[in-house]
């Protein structure tokens, strides 16, 4: 079986640096080996900054009724793992999960990966990832999954807000500006996330709870402006709903005084 040659190849090679994307083309499972329960960064999507190392945790149940030998995770984005876009496949940092026998049959495995911009987080690769799991058991059966478990990888989003003047007077005019923004994993920097939706949110003083005023779009640099009507002291903020390549985002509140 083209598996056999995978198992045999990863078994010998649990202690090498380098990696190699398995020639598995499927899910195939020999025996009564399981994956089961895989979570993925505590079951939240992967927020990754335009410069810094996200390092992504991922916990599964590996079973067998001769127990486990060994089980190893590899993340990756695209249609398979053998046509994962360029660059973007993540190995554990020793290569095999560490698995923590619960009894005869189960193992409770995990293994701790990174993620970096400029190595294997570029901007295109933003949204959905998947886990590639394999685990081989004592008596030489075992279970691969080309698709353990999907996950979002996202690019972190920013937002501001500015209302103004302030103070103003009852019934005059507000202009509200701001900007959204979100990593740039090739730059490095925070870009303008341009023709997206932004609600333009207000709270009352002595009150807890945001009301939406109006819908406002960014412009081509990510710039927002729009006007409302000043009427009692109050919190303006823009919140951003979010989508599958960025997280959702609320600017810090800008208080204005109605005089």
């Amino acid at each position: 079986m083209r598996i056999r040659a995978t198992v045999a190849a990863v078994t010998g090679a649990l202690a090498l640096s380098a990696f190699a994307v398995p020639a598995a083309h499927a899910d195939e499972v020999e025996g009564d080996t399981k994956i089961s329960n895989v979570v993925v960064n505590g079951g939240k999507p992967v927020v990754a900054t335009a410069t810094g190392a996200k390092n992504v945790t991922v916990t599964f149940t590996a079973t067998d009724d001769s127990g486990i030998d060994w089980a190893q995770p590899i993340l990756y984005h695209g249609s398979s793992i053998e046509k994962s876009d360029s660059g973007a496949v993540a190995n554990s940092r020793d290569g095999s999960a560490k698995c923590t026998k619960v009894n005869a049959t189960t193992s409770n495995c995990t293994a701790t990966f990174t993620l970096k911009p400029r190595e294997n987080l570029i901007n295109s690769v933003a949204g959905t990832w998947k886990v590639w799991a394999i685990v081989a058991a004592k008596d030489g059966d075992y279970a691969q999954k080309d698709n353990a478990k999907s996950f979002k990888v996202q690019r972190l989003s920013k937002l501001t807000v500015d209302a103004t003047p302030e103070p103003v007077k009852k019934g005059k005019t507000l202009t509200v500006t701001g900007k959204l923004t979100r990593a740039n994993w090739e730059s490095g920097k925070y870009a303008g996330y341009s023709g997206q939706s932004v609600k333009l949110q207000f709270r009352k003083k002595g009150s807890s709870t945001y009301t939406t005023l109006k819908t406002v779009k960014t412009d081509s640099k990510g710039n927002l402006k729009t006007t409302t009507k000043a009427t009692v002291d109050g919190y303006y903020r823009y919140s951003f709903a979010g989508n599958s390549t960025t997280p959702a985002v609320n600017a810090a509140a800008d208080f204005v005084d109605v005089k």
